[in-house]
């Protein structure tokens, strides 16, 4: 895990206050990082906020804008109380060494796809990528995943890379890399708008366990001082996001309202949110929302551990697995 510099701590601050509204005197101050500019998996911290979960609640929260520093780094060093991650970030961290416990499951399914353009009939399965130019982001992570998937269809997992951020979706759709990753209820959602026309693999498809993509994490040193206060922003962020998916076309003016310099594409945001409501993805068929399934969390800790991606505080990888369910809880998310 990287060092929190002190010009991260300063940048943040300075962000934090252009962001906030005066702390009312009897409402405890609460802050939550964003892992990225402001999207649909973030609506339910923005409905709790407009519609008043959070004061009723009697939390003042805070949104912190994305920064140069991860949500991850924010909270272990007590810069943020909670932040957006995800369950490869939180493994990584902990893992590592930072103060991460996983408090809220935002997705309940994996969002993320190997996407290519439609017209490429030299592709028909994981094992044709074989050989192919990827465009991502530089990650052990995706490089455990696509070998992982190719090799589940019988290729070999060999394939070229180059780091291009998120101008791998540029570079995609003109022809310079054969296949990349994306959020599909995002940049996947985006294509479609615009009409790019591609096909997919679904990870879970091919040897991937399937996981929680997006989550909300916390310290425990926080949780442990803070439990009553942690308890009732979770149930308000909970509330949030029930209603975000109840009254999705609500939800979506709430967020582009209160984020309005960035969120300048509403057909998206209403597109965004409606594959997210469809596909379950916020909400299971059944019904479950905000708490994790042991199963997938351990699956995904085993996967990464056998990949060797799971490194102590000196980079060296771990010989033998973590107890994961130390990483997270369902104390918080579980209904009342």
């Amino acid at each position: 895990m990287s060092m929190f510099t002190r010009r991260q701590i300063i940048a943040v601050a300075m962000a934090t206050s252009f962001a906030t509204t005066p702390v009312l005197a009897q409402n405890t101050p609460v802050s939550i990082a964003l892992d990225w500019t402001p999207n649909t998996n973030h609506i339910g911290l923005f409905v709790a906020q407009a519609e008043g979960y959070y004061a009723e609640a009697g939390l003042d929260v805070t949104i912190l804008p994305y920064s140069d520093a991860a949500a991850g780094t924010l909270v272990a060093n007590r810069v943020a109380d909670f932040g957006i991650m995800g369950t490869v970030s939180l493994y990584t961290q902990r893992t590592a060494g930072a103060d991460l416990v996983a408090t809220y499951a935002v997705t309940q399914t994996e969002t993320g796809r190997v996407v290519f353009n439609a017209d490429r009939a030299d592709i028909q399965r994981p094992a044709d990528l074989d050989g192919l130019t990827y465009g991502g982001f530089g990650s052990a992570w995706e490089t455990a995943l696509i070998k992982t998937i190719i090799q589940h269809d019988g290729g070999e997992g060999v394939f070229e890379t180059v780091t291009l951020g998120t101008s791998a979706y540029e570079a995609l759709a003109n022809g310079a890399v054969d296949f990349t990753l994306e959020v599909y209820t995002w940049e996947g959602v985006k294509a479609e708008l615009e009409g790019k026309a591609q096909r997919a693999f679904r990870y879970a498809d091919f040897g991937v366990p399937d996981e929680h993509t997006t989550l909300i994490g916390s310290s425990q040193a926080y949780l442990d001082a803070n439990e009553k206060t942690a308890a009732a922003f979770i149930a308000a962020t909970r509330r949030g996001y029930a209603f975000a998916v109840d009254h999705p076309d609500t939800a979506a003016d709430i967020i582009v309202a209160a984020n309005s310099d960035m969120l300048t594409d509403r057909a998206l945001v209403v597109a965004s949110l409606q594959a997210l409501v469809e596909g379950h993805y916020l909400r299971t068929s059944e019904g479950v929302l905000g708490t994790f399934d042991l199963a997938k969390m351990e699956a995904m800790g085993a996967f990464m551990f056998a990949s060797g991606m799971l490194m102590d505080g000196n980079g060296t990888a771990l010989a033998v697995a973590p107890d994961f369910t130390t990483y997270y809880t369902n104390a918080y998310a579980a209904e009342k």
